[in-house]
C-alpha cells in the first residue's frame, strides 16, 4: 500500500469513528423517544448476534414509548433480554409479538445515567481512533523497513498521524461536551 493511501485510510477511518459516535449519541434521547435509541442493541437470535432492526421493526407511537414488532415470535424473549441488558436503563415488557419499551421520566438521576452512557460511547470512539493510529504507525514502520520511505519521512508522517489523532480526539470530546450539555438542560 502506498504511503499516501495509508494516510488517506487513517483519515477515513478516524472520521468514521467520529461519525459513529455522533450516530450513537443521536440515539440518546433528551426529550422525546427516538428509534435510534435502540440501534446499538444486539440480539442473540438463531445462534448469532444480530442488530435489533434485523429481528423486528422499531417505532415510537407515543413520545415516551418505543415498540418493537418482532417478526419471529420465538425471538421476543431474546429481544426483551437484549434491551434490558444493553445498559440503557430501559425495562421492556412483551405483549404478544410486540415488545413495549416505556421510557422513564428524565429526572436528574436519569440524566446522569444518560451522561454516563454518552461517556461510554465517547470512550469507544477514542479507542477506535487510537487503534487506527496504531495501525497507521505500524504501516509506516513496515514501509521504512522495506526502504519505501526514509527515517525522516517516517518521523514527519508519524507526526501527521499523531496530529490527525489529536484532532479527532478533540472532535470526540467536543461532541460529547455538547451532548452532555443537551442532556443536562432542564
Amino acid at each position: 500500500m502506498a504511503i499516501q493511501d495509508v494516510i488517506a485510510d487513517v483519515k477515513r477511518r478516524m472520521a468514521a469513528a467520529v461519525d459513529a459516535l455522533k450516530k450513537d449519541l443521536n440515539g440518546l434521547r433528551t426529550g422525546r423517544a427516538s428509534v435510534n435509541l435502540l440501534e446499538p442493541v444486539m440480539v442473540e437470535s438463531y445462534g448469532q448476534m444480530m442488530p435489533l432492526n434485523q429481528v423486528g421493526t422499531v417505532s415510537n407511537p407515543e413520545p415516551r414509548l418505543l415498540t418493537v414488532s418482532v417478526w419471529d415470535k420465538g425471538a421476543v424473549k431474546a429481544v426483551e433480554k437484549a434491551i434490558r441488558e444493553a445498559g440503557l436503563g430501559l425495562n421492556p415488557s412483551s405483549d404478544g409479538q410486540t415488545v413495549r419499551v416505556p421510557l422513564p421520566e428524565l429526572n436528574q438521576e436519569r440524566r446522569q445515567e444518560l451522561v454516563k452512557v454518552a461517556g461510554k460511547y465517547a470512550e469507544q470512539a477514542r479507542v477506535a481512533v487510537r487503534n487506527v493510529r496504531r495501525d497507521g504507525m505500524e504501516a509506516l514502520k513496515k514501509a521504512e523497513k522495506a526502504k519505501e520511505i526514509s527515517e525522516d519521512e517516517h518521523g514527519k508522517l508519524s507526526d501527521d498521524i499523531q496530529g490527525l489523532t489529536d484532532t479527532h480526539i478533540k472532535q470526540i470530546d467536543q461532541t460529547l461536551a455538547g451532548k452532555e450539555k443537551e442532556i443536562m438542560q432542564v
